[in-house]
């Protein structure tokens, strides 16, 4: 039986060892290991099933062969073989007879085992044996569990980026609507939350052997950064997917757009690209010259709208400042609602990232390959009792029970309302277009007053940053 007090107590034990510094540390020790035992409980029950299963990595390297006996390796004999023959091993594999293969060299080309301790290693050890992931109760146990070695990312310094609410994702998941047969892309996929919910969403709809075989290979995803690449590793093993060969470790802006052709074009594209951030220069020169800017968010933007095929489908997150603000921020709506039919955004409180952050976000639907009309506009609100999500009390999936009521039936309300591009247009494509339908004796708490204010604030700050990159250009252009 998996409880949170197994991890409590193995991270206990991992903060006795002088090797492993911080949460973030802690997180990205254990997330090896996991992986490594998820890898062979699940290679243990396709031995089984399947006739003259080739084994995705070396014998000795299986975690049944080394850390699957208690009293196995331990103490220096035990470290010694982790950092000078596994993770040398690992990182030297050839995928030439199982996919799996390459995926694993990937997954520890920057993992490491910080942990000095051999003794301490082989207690953490013993306690992930006890988790069988071949087991349905121990793996929807576990699935709990790692939503909440997720959240805990949000304590490891600017880690927190890579989880988004499970309320938000499933949400979108939900209306964007992934089908069978359809390839779902997340071009910034973090953990993988997204992809997580688009496997369970179109699970649903198998009823063969052969739909099974087409969902396998139904999911993409691009991570740039080592630790939430292999929790997504780990994410999609953990949701069925026995080879996830489409979870790539990569930068997705810094190829340049025009390569990308229509073997990369996708169905589906659900995600939440990082927004707060500034791309390191250089990047912004892939992309036209009229949408060069960078602020991450901005880029991605551009990005969904060429991965898109003629058809499909986008739910994404963006920040606030997306809706309202100007420059190369308008020239990129200006195409999107040329482009893509933008038929809904979802206005979400500023605390739904809370504690990470207070930047007001939206959630932003649309189909590409016709033109946007009008756009209707949902205000989610905080529900009464509360006067901000927490970590305590997070957003919940719930709340979204009014909207999905909403979605195909739609009329306006205290809480929605559409707008026609004719408007947009008048507005300079000026997308923060407030509730006209709003409750006048309703006021905004100061929570939400202050994290709006911040919010733009922050906006200010990145515009400024961008003009101060722009001048900077300039004048090394001109001294040249």
């Amino acid at each position: 039986m998996i409880s949170p007090i197994l991890i409590k107590s193995i991270q206990d034990v991992m903060r006795q060892d002088q090797g492993v510094d911080g949460d973030a540390q802690r997180l990205s020790q254990l997330v090896w290991m996991i992986f490594l035992k998820i890898l062979d409980d699940t290679e243990q029950e396709l031995e089984l099933m399947t006739d003259r299963y080739i084994s995705t990595i070396p014998a000795r390297y299986q975690w049944r062969s080394w850390a699957g006996n208690a009293e196995g390796l331990t103490g220096d004999d035990l470290t010694n073989f982790v950092n000078n023959d596994l993770f040398p091993g690992l990182r030297k594999l050839t995928g030439e007879s199982n996919p799996r293969t390459l995926i694993v060299r990937e997954a520890f080309e920057d993992s490491y085992n910080f942990m000095k301790s051999g003794t301490l290693l082989r207690q953490v050890i013993n306690k992930i044996n006890s988790i069988d992931f071949t087991a349905q109760a121990d793996r929807h146990q576990f699935n709990d569990l790692y939503e909440k070695l997720l959240k805990d990312l949000q304590s490891a310094g600017n880690a927190g980026e890579y989880y988004t609410p499970r309320a938000l994702t499933e949400f979108i998941v939900e209306m964007v609507n992934p089908r069978l047969g359809e390839v779902v892309l997340d071009p910034a996929c973090g953990t993988g939350g997204f992809l997580a919910n688009a496997i369970e969403h179109m699970r649903k709809q198998v009823k063969t052997a052969d739909d099974e075989t087409l969902l396998q290979s139904s999911v993409r995803g691009i991570e740039k950064k080592q630790l939430p690449h292999l929790l997504c590793l780990t994410n999609m093993i953990l949701h069925g997917i026995d080879a996830p060969t489409g979870i790539r470790r990569a930068n997705t802006l810094t190829r340049p757009l025009r390569d990308y052709g229509p073997a990369d074009r996708v169905d589906v594209i659900v995600t939440n690209p990082p927004f707060g951030g500034i791309e390191e220069p250089g990047v912004e020169q892939n992309f036209p010259h009229n949408f060069r800017t960078r602020e991450t968010a901005d880029l991605f933007l551009v990005l969904i709208m060429r991965l898109l095929k003629p058809g499909g489908r986008a739910g994404i997150v963006l920040p606030h400042g997306t809706l309202f603000g100007g420059g190369v921020k308008t020239r990129i709506k200006e195409q999107l609602l040329e482009d893509c039919n933008l038929h809904t955004i979802v206005r979400i409180p500023n605390s739904a990232f809370s504690p990470y952050t207070n930047i007001a976000t939206n959630l932003l639907f649309f189909t590409k390959g016709e033109p946007t009309k009008e756009i209707w506009y949902y205000e989610h609100l905080l529900p009464i009792e509360l006067k901000s999500y927490n970590k305590s009390k997070p957003i919940r999936s719930e709340e979204f029970d009014e909207e999905r009521s909403w979605w195909q039936d739609r009329t306006e309300s205290v809480n929605a309302w559409r707008v026609s591009v004719e408007e947009v247009r008048k507005r300079d494509f000026n997308l923060d277009i407030k509730n006209p339908n709003v409750d006048p004796d309703r006021q905004e708490s100061l929570a939400e007053l202050l994290a709006d204010y911040r919010s733009r604030q922050l906006q200010a700050a990145q515009t400024i940053d961008a003009i101060r990159n722009l001048l900077n250009q300039a004048l090394k252009s001109y001294e040249y």
